[in-house]
């Protein structure tokens, strides 16, 4: 048995380490995701939502309806779900992350509404040419980018006049 001093340091190949410390991923994290209660509960709430919400908001709507689940399980379950590209996330104006599930499996961006969370996605080349362009202007490459716009929907907008 080797002394500490001969020891070979943790690393990837080291066994008998959680993944995270070794830096590699484990056969759970290649397969499909488990189907648990937990994330069928965020499914059907993110489905029901219909637009983005907060994870509190999903916490409270789910335990409303008698479900025991954990803030933090609905955390773990949401970016997971945005992870295998089942949810979308955005920050709200506010800073808040807000998540929904995904229309579509190619790169957009997202218009939403800040009084009811309704939210298109938008798919434009102008938005695309209009990041490459300002990307190579400045010397950048590889270039990742989201864009969120805010406002209020017809139907809020409607509300807002009329109260």
């Amino acid at each position: 048995m080797p002394t500490d001093s001969t020891r070979t340091p943790p690393g990837p190949d080291t066994p008998n380490l959680p993944h995270e410390r070794q830096g590699r991923r484990t056969s759970r994290d290649r397969r499909a995701p488990r189907d648990t209660l937990q994330r069928r509960a965020v499914l059907a709430a993110l489905s029901a939502a219909g637009g983005f919400r907060s994870a509190q908001a999903l916490h409270d709507q789910i335990r409303g309806g008698g479900q025991r689940i954990g803030l933090t399980t609905i955390y773990r379950v949401l970016h997971d779900l945005v992870r295998d590209g089942t949810a979308d996330t955005v920050r709200g104006e506010d800073g808040q992350q807000l998540f929904r599930l995904t229309r579509s499996s190619g790169h957009h961006h997202h218009l939403v509404c800040r009084g009811c969370g309704h939210s298109i996605e938008v798919v434009s080349d102008v938005v695309e040419h209009w990041a490459a362009s300002l990307a190579a202007e400045h010397g950048f490459t590889d270039l990742d980018h989201a864009i969120d716009l805010f406002g209020l929907c017809t139907e809020c907008r409607h509300t807002e006049t009329t109260t």
